[in-house]
């Protein structure tokens, strides 16, 4: 039973019994029973029957009607045309690498040429699929066991090219080769499988590694966005608080310019001069009530005593500088703070 089973083949020569073989289920096909000559015979489709005529080979008779000569001609091979599929039986192969496998495969194969079929080889389905065995352990000796795996299509193709070129002479021709299966022993297997798992790991390992770089990455961008959009808002900033100032700064010099043109409209009205003379006069006197505050040194007039004849003097030194040069006098009023300007136009 199975692939090692062994059966009986007979195979008739002009109707008597030549040979018994001993041959695997997989010949029986090839050495069905030879049909007689009956004179009159009917070809099937996608069939050749090889005709000897006394013992030479004569003619190859075609599908249909076909005639023969009694006892003259018999048949003597019949060959299929169609495609045969051949299980090849599991075998072991040693691979590059020193590993022992256990392979089997299905080859496809035809026959193109009867006559080398039946003359080149006693048996071609048994010497193809013998061929396709030793051709698979001569290719396999030269891969290693992650190449097996990974060239499968390429170990077909090269198994097929071997065939056919030893398969020619014999009229066969090889259409693929498929591998099966391919057992490893088990420690190999544990092996692979622990080789599987570390790859995966690794593979896992890079990846949240490269997640972390991608987080840190993100991070280091928003704080660099961050502190770019910080210093443009403290920038705009700084820029609006600068055109503040300046607004300040010309609503200030506005307002001034103003007082000062009415300080000059005033003081070229009546009692302009006498009013210019008070406020200069309460000047002087806030001033020597500010001495003791800014600094311990203080120096004093002869008469401190007598604020009549203080406000006397300040009025007679505005008097005079009025009189000689009133031009100075204006520039001079210019110069003054801002709160003695304010006191001036109040007084007025």
């Amino acid at each position: 039973s199975g692939n090692h089973s062994r059966s009986v083949r007979v195979a008739r020569t002009g109707g008597s019994l030549s040979a018994l073989l001993w041959v695997t289920p997989a010949q029986q096909r090839w050495a069905s029973s030879l049909p007689m000559n009956t004179v009159i015979l009917f070809v099937p489709q996608q069939e050749a029957w090889v005709v000897e005529r006394m013992g030479r080979f004569h003619r190859i008779l075609e599908p249909g009607l076909n005639f023969l000569i009694p006892v003259l001609d018999r048949i003597r091979y019949v060959q299929s045309l169609k495609e045969i599929v051949i299980d090849v039986p599991e075998q072991s192969a040693v691979s590059l690498d020193n590993v022992t496998l256990q392979i089997d495969g299905v080859l496809y194969l035809r026959i193109l040429d009867p006559f080398k079929a039946s003359y080149g080889v006693e048996d071609p389905e048994y010497a193809v699929t013998q061929l396709a065995q030793t051709t698979m352990r001569s290719e396999l000796g030269k891969l290693t066991l992650d190449k097996v795996f990974r060239e499968r299509e390429s170990l077909n193709s090269n198994i097929v090219h071997s065939i056919n070129q030893a398969a020619d002479d014999w009229g066969i021709r090889c259409l693929r080769y498929e591998i099966k299966d391919i057992h490893v022993p088990p420690r190999v297997k544990e092996s692979m499988q622990m080789q599987v798992e570390a790859e995966r790991k690794k593979r896992a390992t890079v990846l949240e590694s490269e997640g972390t770089r991608e987080a840190a990455i993100n991070v280091a961008e928003g704080h660099k966005q961050a502190q770019i959009l910080a210093s443009e808002g403290e920038k705009a900033e700084q820029i609006n608080k600068a055109a503040g100032e300046a607004q300040a700064i010309l609503a200030k010099a506005e307002a001034k310019a103003k007082a000062i043109r009415l300080l000059s409209g005033a003081l070229t009205e009546q009692n302009g001069n006498a009013a210019a003379s008070l406020s200069v006069a309460e000047q002087y006197v806030s001033a020597f009530s500010n001495l003791a505050k800014e600094s311990n040194t203080i120096l004093l007039p002869s008469n401190t005593g007598d604020i009549s004849g203080m406000v006397t003097q300040a009025m007679t030194i505005y008097g005079t500088l009025s009189k000689t040069s009133p031009k100075v006098v204006t520039e001079d009023v210019e110069e003054k703070s801002e709160e003695p300007v304010n006191q001036l136009a109040s007084s007025q």
